[in-house]
C-alpha cells in the first residue's frame, strides 16, 4: 500500500508542477506577458485554477496518508542505553588496536600525578 500511495503522490506532484507552469503569469515576469496565445481565454484560466486547487488538495491528502502509514508500525523506544554494549553480552569494551596497554587515560594513570609546584610561578624578566 505504501508503494501505491507513493506512486499516486508522485503523479500528482508532476501534474501539479505542469499545471503551475502552464498558468499565465500575473505580473508579466520575464517579459512574456503580452499577446494572445494558447492560454489566453478566461474559461481556460478558471479550469486551470480549479484543477490546480483539486491537485493541491490531493497532494495534501496523500502527504497525510504517507505520514500516517510511515508512523503506523513505529513503536516508542528509549534513547537511553538499557543493555550491554553491542558486542558480546556481558563483555567489556576492548582497547583500541595497536595501543598495547589500554588507552591514553590508562597510561596517564600509570604515570601518576605530576609534582605540585613549590611556589607561585611568576615570569621573570631577563
Amino acid at each position: 500500500m505504501h508503494t501505491v500511495v507513493i506512486v499516486i503522490h508522485l503523479m500528482i506532484v508532476l501534474a501539479l508542477v505542469g499545471l503551475v507552469l502552464l498558468q499565465r503569469s500575473e505580473g508579466g515576469g520575464l517579459g512574456m506577458g503580452g499577446g494572445g496565445g494558447f492560454m489566453s481565454t478566461r474559461g481556460t484560466t478558471n479550469l486551470l485554477s480549479r484543477t490546480t486547487a483539486i491537485l493541491a488538495t490531493a497532494f495534501f491528502v496523500t502527504s497525510l496518508i504517507l505520514s500516517i502509514v510511515a508512523g503506523y508500525d513505529r513503536r516508542p523506544s528509549s534513547i537511553l542505553g538499557t543493555g550491554a554494549p553491542s558486542g558480546a553480552p556481558g563483555s567489556l569494551p576492548t582497547a583500541p588496536l595497536g595501543t598495547g596497554s589500554g588507552g591514553v587515560l590508562d597510561q596517564l594513570r600509570q604515570q601518576g600525578q605530576p609534582p605540585a609546584p613549590q611556589g607561585p610561578q611568576v615570569p621573570r624578566s631577563q
